[in-house]
C-alpha cells in the first residue's frame, strides 16, 4: 500500500534525523538506529490483530502497522512472538521496542509501562455454544452454576469474567484456540475475550458457536514502550496521527475488520 504523508510537518517529524536529534532524543530510537532493526513485540493468535498464515508468516493489523512503522524508520523489522503472560516482562528487559499486541490501557500496567494514544476502542463480548442460543441471550444469562464459562489468562477478558460471573464455573486458558475449541466441543458454555476475535471465529463455525456481540466492557488499545522516554512517546503518537490523517489506518482497518477475504490464508 503506497504510504503517503498527509503534511510535509509530519514527514519532518517523522523523519529518522530529526528524531535523534537535539536534546530530547529517544534512548529506545537511537538503540534502533544503532542496531539497524526495528522489534516489536505481539503473540500470534489473536485475530485480526497477529496470526500465522499458512506459510508460517506472521500477518494480520499490528503486523501492517508494525512494517509501516519500521519502513518509516528506515530499518528491517524484526517481529518478536512473545506469550501474552510475559509480554510485559519481555519488553521491560529489552527483548523488543515496542509492544504492539492489542493491549488495553489499565491502571495497573500503566504503573510498568508507558502507553501512546489509543489505536482502537473495543470491548468483552460472549462466544457461545450453538445449543444454548436459545437460552442465552445476554451475558447475564450465563451466570449460573450450570454453566462454564473460559478466559484468556492474563488478559483484561479474565479481570472482566471474573469480576462478572459470581456463580458461573471459570476456567482460563494460556492460547485463544484452546477455549475455542473447548466451547465448540460443548466442554464449555462460552468464552469471554475481545470483540474483534470473537466475531472472526462466530464466521469460521456458523450454528456450532454463537456470538453475543454487544460488549459488556469499553476498553482502548494502545502500544506499549519502556518508561522515561517520552521522545519515543511522541514519535509514536505523531506517526499514529499520520496513519489516520492521510486515510492508511482506515484502509488497514477495513482490510482487518470489515472483510475476511484473508481467512482462508489463516493457518
Amino acid at each position: 500500500m503506497k504510504f503517503r504523508l498527509a503534511t510535509a510537518l509530519l514527514a519532518a517529524c517523522w523523519c529518522v534525523g530529526a528524531v535523534a536529534a537535539g536534546p530530547a532524543e529517544s534512548p529506545t530510537l537511537a538503540q534502533i538506529k544503532q542496531r539497524g532493526e526495528l522489534r516489536i513485540g505481539l503473540e500470534a493468535g489473536y485475530m485480526p490483530f497477529e496470526m500465522l498464515d499458512k506459510g508460517g508468516q506472521m500477518i494480520g493489523f499490528d503486523v501492517d502497522l508494525a512494517r509501516l512503522m519500521a519502513r518509516q524508520l528506515g530499518v528491517p523489522l524484526k517481529l518478536v512472538n512473545q506469550s501474552w503472560d510475559g509480554i510485559i516482562p519481555a519488553l521491560l528487559t529489552g527483548k523488543f521496542d515496542v509492544l504492539m499486541g492489542g493491549m488495553t490501557i489499565t491502571t495497573e500496567r500503566a504503573q510498568r509501562v508507558d502507553f501512546c494514544d489509543p489505536y482502537l476502542t473495543i470491548g468483552q463480548t460472549v462466544l457461545l455454544h450453538g445449543r444454548l442460543a436459545d437460552r442465552i441471550r445476554s451475558y447475564r444469562d450465563l451466570d449460573t452454576p450450570e454453566f462454564t464459562v473460559l478466559s484468556k489468562l492474563g488478559t483484561t477478558g479474565e479481570i472482566a469474567t471474573r469480576k462478572t460471573f459470581k456463580r458461573a464455573q471459570i476456567r482460563t486458558f494460556e492460547h485463544e484456540a484452546d477455549a475455542v475449541i473447548e466451547v465448540r466441543n460443548g466442554r464449555a458454555a462460552a468464552f469471554v475475550y475481545d470483540l474483534p476475535f470473537n466475531a472472526v471465529i462466530a464466521a469460521q463455525y456458523p450454528g456450532k458457536l454463537v456470538h453475543l456481540k454487544e460488549p459488556f466492557t469499553r476498553e482502548d488499545l494502545a502500544w506499549a514502550i519502556r518508561k522515561n522516554d517520552p521522545a519515543l512517546l511522541a514519535w509514536l503518537n505523531r506517526f499514529l496521527a499520520g496513519l489516520k490523517a492521510d486515510g492508511t489506518y482506515q484502509a488497514l482497518y477495513k482490510k482487518w475488520f470489515e472483510s475476511s477475504a484473508w481467512l482462508p490464508n489463516v493457518n
